[in-house]
């Protein structure tokens, strides 16, 4: 056999030979046979192309509206065309085939700046505000739920008796910016004050009457109506260094009726005339000499007269006699790191009026003047926030204008106190001090014997709930006395203090009082008791109402001392 190509025709396969079988097959089956008939659809890159619109599975069934109907430029017969040469994109603006904003919905962003459809609302259903500004998103629409049915719109009672605000000050006026919320006030009826300079300045009255059962503290009781005129004030600096503060506080205390003497003829206890004027105020100063080196000064006045019902009142007066105290200190505080070093020397001078008599006649009070000098001293240490140690002494001494009293005793005397404890703040819950010492007096006259007892002193604040504070105080006196053979008098007191807050603007305020007060050098001991409620009326910042109901007992082991009062007082306070 030769290799190489075929190079016989007889075996190739001629087109006449394939082209007689197709011929048989179109004239035996013409129906089968038909070719497409070739359309411009049949060119479109698009879905359903090769298919008769009216055939489409997914045509539409209803009319489209003129606005629906997009017009597509691929299926322009004539751009199909197999001679024409396609259009030039040379210099044209694209396009996509669709008008812009074509899919945009009912709202939101149209570049064509078509008027959107506003949503529907039902009759009385709350609409939500415009936005503040351009760019502002609108605040959302919170449709409130009671007892599981949505509410349409707020009651009346949302918006009734609401205080008007300027638009600017609720926030309300367009594209302002948010305001900075400012921090609750805790006495939102407390004074504000004025401005004079530097200072801040809070001025108020107390304008208060009422009736006392029993005001000069008799075994007889002899009732009378009264009226109290108090007017404060308080000045505060407002500087970067230094401070001085001005606190005055005064009173004057008024009786509708007088005393009626007694039948017998004996002189009472107490004086016809019970008008008695009142004033405690003082001055502090501070002057910074550097981070932690102060130097203090203050100046005080106190203006009184002896309590109703103290045996110091003389018998047979017609009015009560008024004694004043001057002082002032001047001291210095140090601080090293926790550890703080104060001290001051004092000076502080009494003197008394003549007495008044019934008869007309005027006894004198010099021996009961004095002049007192003395020093104090405290040191302190912080051994954790919250927590600071102190101890305290103090000594003076008392030189009287006459050497002998009424009696013949020299009253003469010096005398101190030693004491310690601590400054507290646990958590802002439990706030105050504490103190425990001893104190005592000597005096130059040996007949007298020495003035002495426990010393205790104290000021917590308990902060109950937001609404309710509990207060207590305790605090001890050495005073002076004009019986004969007494040094002095033991001064012990306590009270227990509860305020509770029924709203911002009502207050009730519970009080109750005990003390012990212990002539020493003489058997008398009184117990005294005291029990009041009082309730504060706010009507704003600058007037306030007050009722009073207060009950007093002295119980004393001396026959016929024994006493008790009840008053009832009301009365308006204005400050600023």
């Amino acid at each position: 056999m030769r290799s190489g190509p075929a190079t016989g025709r007889n075996r190739r396969v001629s087109p006449s030979r394939a082209l007689l079988p197709c011929l048989a097959l179109t004239a035996l089956f013409p129906a089968f046979a038909e070719a497409q008939t070739l359309t411009p659809e049949m060119l479109r890159p698009v879905r359903g192309g090769f298919v008769s619109p009216d055939d489409l599975p997914l045509r539409r069934t209803a009319p489209e509206r003129p606005a629906e109907r997009v017009a597509d430029p691929s299926g322009d017969p004539r751009l199909r065309t197999q001679d024409a040469p396609a259009p030039s994109r040379v210099g044209q603006i694209p396009t996509s085939g669709l008008p812009a904003a074509n899919g945009a919905g009912d709202t939101g962003y149209d570049s064509l700046n078509r008027k959107r459809k506003k949503p529907k609302y039902y009759p009385g259903q709350a609409r939500p505000k415009p936005p503040a500004g351009p760019g502002s998103q609108p605040p959302p629409l919170v449709t409130p739920v009671v007892q599981g049915r949505a509410r349409l719109a707020p009651p009346p009672s949302e918006k009734a008796n609401k205080t008007p605000l300027p638009p600017a000050m609720a926030g309300t006026v367009s594209g302002q910016p948010v305001r900075k919320r400012l921090p609750i006030d805790p006495d939102p009826f407390g004074a504000v004050g004025d401005y004079a300079g530097s200072f801040l300045i809070k001025g108020a009255v107390e304008l208060s009457t009422g009736h006392d059962t029993n005001p000069a503290r008799l075994g007889v009781p002899q009732s009378s109506p009264f009226y109290v005129i108090a007017p404060e004030f308080l000045a505060v600096s407002n500087w970067e260094r230094h401070a001085v503060v001005a606190d005055l506080r005064g009173s004057f205390t008024g009786y509708g009726n007088n005393l009626t003497p007694n039948a017998d003829g004996t002189p009472l206890s107490a004086p016809l005339v019970l008008d008695r004027p009142g004033f405690n105020g003082h001055i502090d100063g501070r002057l910074d000499v550097s981070r932690d080196t102060h130097l203090t000064a203050q100046g005080r006045l106190l203006v009184a007269t002896d309590n109703p019902g103290s045996p110091n009142v003389q018998a047979g007066l017609e009015r009560y006699p008024i004694y004043t105290t001057v002082g002032s200190t001047l001291g210095f505080d140090q601080s090293f790191n926790r550890l703080q070093v104060s001290g001051g020397a004092t000076v502080d001078r009494t003197d008394y009026q003549w007495s008044k008599l019934t008869d007309g006649t005027r006894t004198s009070n010099d021996d009961r003047n004095f002049t007192q000098y003395g020093g104090v001293g405290r040191v302190s240490y912080e051994v954790m926030p919250g927590l600071k140690p102190f101890g305290e002494v103090q000594a003076d001494r008392r030189v009287h204008d006459l050497a002998l009293d009424r009696n013949g005793f020299a009253r003469d005397s010096t005398g101190g106190y030693l004491k310690a404890g601590t400054s507290f703040e646990f958590s802002r819950l439990l706030t105050g001090e504490i103190a425990v010492g001893w104190a005592e007096r000597s005096y130059v006259d040996t007949r007298l014997p020495r003035l002495q007892g426990l010393l205790t002193t104290a000021s917590l604040v308990w902060t109950v709930t937001p609404l309710t504070t509990a207060k207590y105080s305790s605090d001890t006196q050495l005073s002076e006395t004009t019986l004969s053979g007494t040094s002095g008098i033991l001064v012990r007191t306590h009270t227990f203090e509860v305020d509770h807050d029924f709203r911002r603007w009502l207050t009730g305020i519970g009080k109750f009082s005990y003390g012990t007060l212990d002539y020493q050098g003489n058997v008398r001991r009184d117990q005294t008791f005291s029990l009041s409620g009082e309730l504060i009326y706010k009507m704003n910042r600058n007037i306030w109402l007050k009722g009073t109901l207060r009950r007093d007992w002295l119980d004393s082991n001396v026959a016929g001392a024994n006493t008790n009062s009840t008053v009832v007082m009301v009365g308006v306070r204005v400050q600023n």
